[in-house]
């Protein structure tokens, strides 16, 4: 990986501490993901179970992830990977999912050791990009000239709102011309270039480089 997504792959980690990064943390998301990824709710006993930690243990994890999603019952039903339909499609085996932004699609196939196909919209354009995602590469990009947009914020209470929400795929670096425009610290990347970021955020641990920016 060059020095510039290197680069940018910190920004991002300093950004999105301490909660979805927090190296205190990864013992959470292997077993949240998968449950998940079978597209039921699931129970903190059940993830408690799955983590082989305690309900209480889960319940102080789950708090410092303020945009968790839960349904009537309070049962979780998504973080980054989620029951309910957003822009971004994530199918795996027979699962439809969705996730809350588009890096995240190429992130999780990587975490689930599996393969899914995606299917978002160009927010410019409405063009369809589709994906099929291994958790090593990418083996089908439609367009070939897609992109994916990024931000690092300083600070934000809400990772869903100050990140996620920014977070598109676009058909061409032309499409998302507005977006940089519109946000000027914006990065875009080529998607392959976005799917080894990804890789590097699902399997290298965080470190407490630029503990500044956190989300």
């Amino acid at each position: 990986m060059n020095s510039e997504l290197t680069a940018l792959t910190r920004r991002i980690r300093a950004s999105l501490r301490p909660s979805l990064t927090h190296p205190e943390l990864a013992w959470l998301w292997p077993p949240l993901l998968r449950l998940l990824s079978r597209g039921e709710p699931i129970t903190v006993t059940q993830l408690a179970t799955a983590a082989a930690r305690t309900d209480a243990e889960v319940r102080r994890a789950m708090a410092t992830l303020s945009d968790t999603e839960y349904d009537a019952a309070g049962r979780i039903i998504g973080c980054g990977l989620t029951l309910r339909a957003t822009g971004h499609r994530f199918t795996v085996d027979e699962s439809e999912l969705y996730t809350w932004c588009a890096l995240d699609t190429l992130i999780f196939p990587s975490m689930l050791g599996r393969t899914a196909r995606v299917e978002s919209r160009c927010p410019a354009t409405a063009t369809p990009v589709r994906l099929i995602v291994t958790p090593d590469e990418i083996t089908h990009l439609e367009p070939t000239t897609a992109v994916l947009s990024l931000v690092t914020p300083e600070h934000c209470t809400s990772v869903r709102a100050a990140f996620c929400e920014h977070v598109h795929f676009f058909a061409s670096p032309e499409d998302a011309s507005g977006k940089l425009a519109e946000h000027p610290a914006s990065t875009v990347l080529p998607v392959p270039e976005a799917h080894t970021l990804a890789r590097q955020l699902a399997h290298h641990p965080p470190t407490d480089e630029h503990p500044e920016h956190q989300c």
